[in-house]
C-alpha cells in the first residue's frame, strides 16, 4: 500500500497524489492542506491525520478525512459520532499500522 505524506507532496499536489492509497497529515499541516484534501477526493486517495497532542478544532477539513487520532479517549468517542470522519481512534500505534 502506497502512502505519501503531506511534507513530501511536490508542487504539483495532484501528480503528487496518483497512484497512492493514503495521504497522511499531522495536526500542524491541516490548514496548509486544503488543496491537497480536495485532490484527494478527485485521485480517490484517502486521508488520515495524526492528531495527537492537539486540540481538534471542527471545519470542512473532516469532510476528506477518513482516520483521526487523537489523545483521549472520551474525544475519540465524540468526534466518532459527530464527525462524519470513518474512524477516530486514540491510541499510541503509529498511524501506519491503523491505515487499511
Amino acid at each position: 500500500m502506497r502512502t505519501i505524506s503531506f511534507s513530501q507532496l511536490g508542487e504539483d499536489i495532484r501528480a503528487s497524489l496518483q497512484g497512492h492509497r493514503w495521504l497522511v497529515l499531522i495536526a500542524d499541516e491541516v490548514p496548509r492542506a486544503t488543496a491537497a484534501l480536495a485532490f484527494s477526493e478527485l485521485e480517490d486517495v484517502l486521508v488520515a491525520v495524526d492528531h495527537r497532542g492537539s486540540d481538534v478544532e471542527d471545519g470542512l477539513w473532516m469532510r476528506a478525512v477518513h482516520l483521526l487520532l487523537v489523545s483521549d479517549v472520551d474525544e475519540a468517542t465524540g468526534l466518532q459520532s459527530t464527525s462524519g470522519i470513518t474512524k477516530v481512534l486514540a491510541t499510541d500505534q503509529p498511524i501506519e499500522e491503523l491505515l487499511w
